[in-house]
């Protein structure tokens, strides 16, 4: 079987290197956003749009000479960016996103290049990059495959990674073929139907007391001052670390449940409304349930399982898992365990709820097939 795999590794360009990529950013940035705007000014002006290749041929023969400093750019990385504004597009068209917005020089920088004729290729412990040429890496895994594309980006702490889209072949890896219910929550991350209880480690919760404190330098500092960079940059190294703990914590987690389960049934909770909740929205961000969910299915996919996920709107909480009783006073999120009302079982809220998800998922299961 074949897929393409993402393969991230540290970088560190010279001084050259970087400035060429720090050119290639805001080429990118300038192409995306040039074109944004003159599809919105065709649309109100004429109703009507231009296709990718359209963009293509205009960049090439109109705006490269308009702009003759967009020729230093890496030209296959600039389509590409007009690539990405149609997909953009194509997205918020089928409701799969939000309308496309103009990037900031202040926001992500990165761009991304395809592998054309073996342009991008592997040499020892670096990467050859069209136009930026050999950049030293960190090579910490290896790999057999084609390399499809190569995405350069640079985070707000001012380091550099490489990105390598890898199209190889695998073998699915075993499970232990175990089947378990995950109830989401924020003082217990998950509970699960077996009643094991794994811990949120509120990551930004213990870092905060140095988050504020930093923001609060920041703040102090004259705008454009050498010193405000460096306050900034400490910011951001700060903000980066609660970032990598929480994405080591998920998938030393996911990939734990994905070896000892053949299926994993879990809530699909509507993030995006729960957020509306300003007493939780902090630490239902920092709980990051959706990447969890993500990181969880495709290791899942990778062992041969499968993660079902249970619609939000099922009464998990308030479902008697022995007799199936409805008991509407659970909604009180106060309420931590209960006894049925019909059959007289004491329940915990959460592994009750872990066991009902389980049993829903495995029905949903059951009638797909």
């Amino acid at each position: 079987m074949q897929r393409i795999r993402g393969y991230k590794y540290r970088a560190y360009p010279n001084r050259s290197q970087q400035e060429f990529f720090a050119k290639n950013f805001g080429c990118c940035r300038f192409v995306y956003n040039h074109y944004l705007e003159k599809k919105q000014q065709l649309w109100k002006e004429w109703h009507d749009t231009l296709s990718c290749n359209e963009l293509c041929h205009d960049l090439t023969h109109v705006l490269k000479k308009e702009k003759e400093w967009l020729k230093e750019a890496d030209s296959a990385s600039l389509q590409q960016s007009l690539r990405h504004l149609d997909n953009a597009y194509d997205n918020f068209f089928k409701k799969r996103g939000g309308y496309p917005k103009f990037k900031s020089k202040r926001s992500a920088q990165k761009y991304c290049t395809p592998n054309n004729k073996g342009s991008i290729r592997l040499d020892g412990d670096a990467v050859i990059i069209p136009k930026a040429g050999r950049v030293k890496i960190v090579k910490t895994r290896d790999f057999d495959g084609r390399i499809v594309s190569a995405t350069v980006s640079k985070t707000a702490s001012g380091k550099y990674y490489i990105s390598l889209q890898v199209e190889e072949e695998y073998e699915l890896l075993e499970n232990n073929g175990g089947q378990i219910g995950l109830d989401a929550g924020l003082s217990s991350l998950l509970t699960s139907s077996e009643t094991d209880v794994i811990m949120n480690p509120k990551t930004l919760l213990r870092h905060e007391k140095r988050l504020k404190r930093l923001q609060r330098s920041l703040s102090r500092k004259q705008k454009g001052s050498a010193n405000r960079e460096k306050a900034r940059r400490r910011l951001a190294i700060e903000h980066e670390k609660v970032a990598n703990i929480r994405e080591d914590y998920q998938h030393k987690i996911s990939c734990r449940l994905a070896n000892e389960n053949q299926i994993v049934c879990a809530e699909d909770l509507d993030v995006k409304s729960m957020l509306s909740d300003h007493r939780l929205a902090k630490s239902i961000s920092d709980a990051s349930w959706s990447e969890l969910l993500r990181k969880l299915e495709y290791k899942m996919a990778d062992r041969g399982g499968m993660l079902i996920k249970v619609p939000g709107t099922y009464p998990s909480s308030q479902r008697c898992s022995c007799c199936g009783a409805i008991n509407p006073k659970v909604k009180d999120l106060s309420v931590r365990k209960w006894t049925c009302p019909e059959c007289g079982t004491e329940h915990d809220r959460d592994v009750n709820a872990a066991i009902n998800i389980l049993e829903k998922g495995l029905e949903m299961l059951a009638s797909a097939v």
